[in-house]
C-alpha cells in the first residue's frame, strides 16, 4: 500500500509532473482525433466501392466479353446464397452533343437498372428515379426517348462549394451523342468501313456514387443498346461482366469460392461451343479484389499515416523518461530512507512505475475525452470556419468527401490507450531502475542531503 501512496505524493507533489500529463493527453488526442479521421474515410471509400460493385464479380479482362451469360445467369440464380445477378457491358467511347463542338472520352456502361439495382447500390445513386428504377432509362420530358444516365460530375447538376450538388426539379432538356468502336469476337473492328457505332440519347438522370473516377467518366445507357454499340449483339450476345450480391449472412469468403467452382463447371461445359476461347479471359473476384487497384493506395496511405503518428509515442518515452529521471535525482534521500527500513528493489521499481501508471492514465482520459469533444463537434466547428472565414478542411469542390468522419471506434481507441500507457511505463522503466540500484549509504551521505 506504501508505493501507491507514495507514487501518489510525488505525483501531486512535484509540478513537473504536468508537464509529462500533458505531452500524454496531447499525444493521445493527435492519434485519436487524426486515426478517427483517417479510418473513417478509409471505411466510407470501401463502403462505396462496394456498393459500387456487389459483393462479387464474374468479369473478362478483355473488352471483347464473354457470351452464353443468360444460361449462366440462370444457373447461378438457382445457388441458394445468391440474391440476384446482374449484367454489365464494358465499353469505351465519345460523348458529345449535337450542334456544339467540343467532344471527350468517356467509358459506356450498359445495365438493366432493376437487376443492378438488385445486385448492387445503383438505385441509392439516382436523384431523378431512385424510388422508381425501372424508369431510369426513361426521360421525364420525352418518356418514349432512348435515355442515358450520366456520372453526376458528366451531368448539369453542378458541386456547390459545400460539396453538395444543384438539381433542377427534373433533368434539363438535351440530347447527347455517344460514339463507340464495335468489336467483333476476335478483337478487332467489327466494321470496315463505317468504324463507328454512333446513337443519340436524352439525357434522363444522373448517378452519385461517390467514386470520383465513375462519377467524372461513368455514362449509364440500357443494356441492349449498348451491347448493339460495342458490338457485343453478335453473333452471340455478350456481355462485361455479372455481379452478384449474396444472401445476408451467409460467408463471404465461401460464397466467392462457390462462385468459383461454379464458373469452372460452366466454363469447362461450354468451352468447345462457338466463342468458348473467350472463357480464358474471364475472373471470379470477390468485390475486394476487382477494387484493389482503387482501395490499395488509400489503404497504404493509411498505414503511413499510422506509422508516422506511432512516432509520436516516442516523444511521450522520451518526456516521462525525463520527468522521471529529474524526480529520482532530487529524491535520492528519501529513496534511501525507503532502502534503509527495508523496502525493497521491486518495491522501488513498482512505485515509480506507479507513478507512470498515474501520469499515463490522467493524461489518457484528458486526451481521450478532448478528442471525442473535439470530433463530435469537428463538423459544426468546420461549418462555422467556412460561414465566417471560407475555409474547409477539404475543399468540397474538388474532393468528393462529405461530412468529416467522426465516429470513434472502440478498437481504435483501446489501441491508443494501451499504446500510451505502454509508453509510459516504457520510459518509467530505466529511471526506475537506477532508484533501485542506490545504495541507502550513498543516498544518506552528507553531500547528498
Amino acid at each position: 500500500m506504501i508505493k501507491w501512496l507514495l507514487a501518489w505524493r510525488y505525483f501531486f507533489k512535484r509540478p513537473i509532473s504536468i508537464l509529462a500529463v500533458t505531452a500524454v493527453a496531447l499525444c493521445v488526442f493527435i492519434v485519436l482525433v487524426v486515426m478517427t479521421v483517417m479510418n473513417g474515410l478509409v471505411r466510407d471509400f470501401k463502403q462505396k466501392n462496394h456498393d459500387y460493385a456487389g459483393d462479387c464479380i464474374i468479369a473478362s479482362d478483355s473488352l471483347v466479353g464473354f457470351g452464353y451469360y443468360e444460361e449462366l445467369m440462370e444457373f447461378l440464380q438457382k445457388q441458394p446464397t445468391i440474391e440476384a445477378v446482374s449484367p454489365v457491358v464494358r465499353g469505351v467511347g465519345l460523348l458529345s452533343q449535337p450542334g456544339r463542338d467540343w467532344n471527350m472520352g468517356v467509358e459506356v456502361h450498359g445495365v438493366d437498372p432493376m437487376l443492378h439495382s438488385q445486385a448492387t447500390n445503383f438505385a441509392e445513386t439516382l436523384y431523378y428515379r431512385r424510388e422508381n428504377p425501372a424508369l431510369a432509362f426513361s426521360p421525364m420530358y420525352a418518356p418514349q426517348a432512348d435515355g442515358c444516365i450520366l456520372g453526376i460530375d458528366l451531368s448539369p447538376s453542378y458541386r456547390q462549394p459545400d460539396g453538395s450538388y444543384a438539381h433542377a426539379p427534373q433533368p434539363g432538356q438535351y440530347n447527347l451523342m455517344l460514339s463507340v468502336f464495335p468489336l467483333n469476337i476476335k478483337g478487332g473492328l467489327q466494321r470496315s468501313i463505317d468504324m463507328v457505332s454512333t446513337k443519340t440519347f436524352s439525357y434522363s438522370d444522373d448517378s452519385h456514387s461517390g467514386l470520383v473516377k465513375v462519377d467524372g467518366m461513368v455514362v449509364y445507357v440500357p443494356l441492349e443498346q449498348a451491347q448493339t454499340l460495342c458490338g457485343m449483339d453478335i453473333p452471340i450476345k455478350r456481355i462485361s461482366s455479372l455481379h452478384i450480391k449474396f444472401q445476408k449472412g451467409v460467408s463471404q469468403r465461401a460464397s466467392v469460392e462457390e462462385v468459383r467452382q461454379r464458373w469452372n463447371e460452366f466454363a469447362a461445359q461450354n468451352a468447345s461451343r462457338p466463342g468458348g476461347d473467350l472463357f480464358a479471359n474471364v475472373r471470379v473476384q470477390s468485390w475486394q479484389e476487382n477494387r484493389r487497384s482503387t482501395i490499395a493506395p488509400m489503404e497504404k496511405e493509411q498505414t503511413m499515416m499510422t506509422m508516422l503518428f506511432l512516432m509520436l509515442g516516442v516523444i511521450t518515452v522520451f518526456i516521462v523518461f525525463v520527468v522521471l529521471y529529474m524526480i529520482i535525482s532530487h529524491k535520492s534521500k528519501d529513496i534511501g530512507i525507503l532502502k534503509s527500513i527495508g523496502i525493497s528493489l521491486s518495491d522501488i521499481v513498482c512505485m515509480f512505475l506507479l507513478f507512470s501508471v498515474y501520469i499515463a492514465l490522467i493524461g489518457v482520459l484528458i486526451g481521450s475525452a478532448a478528442g471525442w469533444a473535439f470530433l463530435y463537434k469537428v463538423n459544426d466547428i468546420e461549418g462555422w470556419l467556412y460561414e465566417h472565414y471560407h475555409w474547409q478542411l477539404w475543399d468540397r469542390s474538388v474532393y468528393a468527401i462529405g461530412k468529416i468522419p467522426n465516429k470513434v471506434e472502440m478498437d481504435v481507441l483501446a489501441s491508443i490507450v494501451g499504446s500510451a500507457m505502454l509508453a509510459c511505463m516504457i520510459g518509467a522503466v530505466v529511471p526506475s531502475l537506477q532508484a533501485a540500484r542506490k545504495r541507502p549509504v550513498q543516498s544518506l551521505q552528507v553531500n547528498q542531503l
